[in-house]
């Protein structure tokens, strides 16, 4: 598994195989969001979304938890310090951003606990996996602060949101299975294997055609319907002047598997 240009990393393992990069929190304990981890994140995001060694990702964590969010103990640091919280504010959005815009499709396979900030970090990826071990919680509301609420209005329904946020509650990877929250639910064991398949799946796709969906999912959310659709419809027609349509339906017409170049 190639290292592809990351191997000075504090806080992530990151690997390459056969299109798909493995993308592993590797903080102990719990995988907690300090300064470092986040100046990481956005590398390591932005890296990975301009390789074309690299076709999609699976993000999780080390050992039995996902990420418990943010490094509580750097509050004080941010109280004492002039426009501390301004810095660590649009550090924490960029983190989120790199997430959220890499133009690769991101699977989180979430291994255990995602409270806080590691919730959010599951759920602004394209695809949820997560093991029955496993739960998602918002617990700003018991540390006297608050956060999250647009993030959990994307994955949630609007009660089952504000559930989440007021009361703190664990919900477990079977009940987000349940509320299509998750798009699968397995035992841990499994987890890595079932998330590297979906990826290993989409790696296989013409990848300009993959990351123009990305775009389209991404860019379409606030639009009307009409106007939406007439995005797709640019996409398509700029894709249908690319070698990987024109690969796609030779090899349709040869009844052989397609070979993709990403041009």
């Amino acid at each position: 598994m190639s290292k592809i240009g990351l191997q000075n990393l504090k806080r992530f393992e990151v690997g390459v195989e056969e299109g798909v990069a493995l993308v592993t929190i590797t903080h102990p304990p719990v995988n907690a969001q300090d300064h470092v981890l986040r100046v990481e994140l956005v590398r390591v995001f932005d890296i990975l979304g301009e390789t074309d060694a690299v076709r999609s990702i699976v993000f999780t964590g080390a050992g039995t938890v996902f990420s418990a969010g943010a490094d509580l103990s750097e509050r004080n640091a941010l109280e004492g310090a002039p426009g501390g919280y301004a810095r660590h504010n649009r550090l924490v959005r960029s983190m989120l951003d790199s997430l959220a815009e890499c133009p690769k499709p991101v699977i989180a396979a979430m291994n255990g606990a995602a409270v806080g900030g590691g919730a959010v970090l599951a759920l602004l990826c394209d695809i949820l996996i997560v093991a029955e071990e496993s739960f998602l919680a918002m617990t700003e509301i018991d540390h006297g602060m608050s956060g999250g609420v647009r993030h959990l209005i994307r994955s949630f329904g609007a009660s089952d949101a504000r559930l989440a946020i007021f009361t703190g509650e664990r919900i477990t990877g079977l009940e987000l299975l349940r509320m299509n929250v998750a798009s699968a639910c397995v035992p841990r064991t499994q987890l890595l294997d079932y998330a590297r398949e979906i990826a290993a799946t989409i790696a296989r796709k013409p990848p300009l055609a993959v990351e123009a969906a990305k775009r389209s999912f991404g860019l379409t959310e606030d639009m009307t319907l009409r106007d939406g659709y007439r995005y797709e419809q640019s996409q398509t027609a700029s894709l249908a002047r690319t070698e990987d349509t024109r690969e796609a339906a030779l090899a349709r017409a040869e009844k052989r598997n397609p070979k993709f170049n990403g041009r």
